[in-house]
């Protein structure tokens, strides 16, 4: 790895890669490609750049594109900047059925918004998602790394309330 990449990545950020890294057989370290390019989105204000991209490809002695393939396929990587707080409505048939269409109306009026964009403060971002594994308790969203079930124009709104307050 070259020097400017080693400065890419922080300390904090390559420790915590290694940790992931040691769960796997020393010949192996590219399994670790996902939860490292959660570290690294966490930690570089919540997008991944094709630096960042390139520095993780390097750290993990692999191919860009091979990275470049797993930042791209996932929704949950964001390879632009995004508002303080992400929320990931869900609108996959479960949700649907039971009322995403409306709680989505009701969030693209609420924040000023459409679908994958960013409020004019940068405090929101609104992102659909194909399913985030909850269907029982649809129609549902994640904020930022928070489930949020059983959803009515009402109880979105006293969440982004309480988000605004935070």
């Amino acid at each position: 790895m070259s020097e400017n990449q080693k400065q890419t990545l922080s300390t904090d950020v390559r420790a915590a890669i290694d940790k992931w890294v040691a769960k796997y057989p020393a010949d192996k370290k590219q399994s670790a490609v996902i939860p490292a390019l959660h570290i690294v989105q966490d930690a570089y204000e919540g997008s991944l750049t094709t630096e960042l991209m390139d520095s993780v490809a390097n750290y993990l002695d692999m191919q860009p594109m091979s990275v470049y393939e797993v930042a791209t396929f996932y929704s949950m990587y964001e390879l632009k900047p995004v508002g303080k707080n992400k929320i990931c409505i869900c609108t996959n048939v479960s949700c649907q059925l039971r009322g995403s269409d409306e709680i989505v109306a009701h969030i693209k009026d609420r924040l000023g918004i459409g679908l994958g964009e960013t409020t004019a403060d940068n405090k929101f971002t609104l992102k659909e998602v194909e399913c985030l594994g909850a269907c029982g308790g649809a129609p549902m969203l994640l904020l930022n790394k928070k489930y949020y079930e059983n959803l009515t124009p009402q109880k979105v709104d006293e969440i982004i309330d309480a988000t605004n307050r935070d």
